[in-house]
């Protein structure tokens, strides 16, 4: 039998989490291999266990999961992060997004969109609740102050695949292994890139995959 994706549950309220662990361990391919109802507790355990994801409530005592999701990133590269909250606005996403979480999905989502963003975010994939696609095209093409207001440089091809695995979530290290390329190539290709598109943040790369319809694509 294959090997389940393990899973750190953290939500302060114990009913939701009682809930999603119902849901994520009938599924014959994951379990929840640790539960934490803070901020703190959820990073301790994300360093201790080695989750393949981490669920983060965005809104828990302690420790907020932005601030825990950047604590995990920097301690447990490897985790992937799934923010789990009750918040539509761009702020939000716009702070999960930057402290390197690549799922983002509404609680009122059915609970196969859990089940399909848990299994998309731990393939290295990138999970955006459709619900809040348009909100993250706002920030680009609907702000009056949208930096896109000149054509932007055409990337080469390296810069382009560095910048789609960037939006699917990976990061330099991940996209230099799988390229064959040294950390300081990935860099390089992404800052010449982003001076290309006139962009400054994890958050606009993003953006700009889901204006093109790279993540369409995957």
């Amino acid at each position: 039998m294959a090997t389940k994706l393990r899973i750190v549950l953290a939500d302060d309220h114990n009913v939701i989490r009682a809930g999603l662990r119902a849901l994520i361990n009938a599924e014959p391919d994951m379990e929840v291999v640790g539960e934490a109802a803070d901020g703190e507790e959820a990073c301790r355990l994300a360093a201790e266990l080695s989750p393949d994801v981490a669920i983060l409530d965005v809104s828990m005592p302690r420790l907020g999961g932005a601030r825990a999701a950047e604590r995990i990133k920097a301690e447990r590269p490897d985790v992937k992060v799934l923010a789990l909250t009750v918040h539509e606005d761009r702020v939000y996403l716009q702070q999960l997004l930057e402290a390197g979480a690549t799922g983002y999905l509404l609680k009122r989502a059915a609970a196969e969109d859990l089940i399909h963003a848990i299994r998309t975010v731990a393939r290295g994939g990138r999970y955006l609740d459709p619900a809040l696609m348009g909100k993250v095209l706002e920030g680009l093409v609907g702000s009056p102050g949208a930096k896109a207001a000149t054509e932007p440089l055409p990337l080469s091809d390296r810069e382009q695949e560095v910048l789609r695995m960037i939006a699917r979530g990976f990061t330099n290290r991940e996209i230099a292994a799988q390229l064959d390329l040294s950390t300081k190539t990935i860099e390089t290709h992404k800052a010449r890139a982003m001076e290309k598109l006139g962009i400054d943040s994890r958050v606009d790369i993003v953006t700009h995959a889901i204006k093109v319809g790279w993540l369409s694509e995957d």
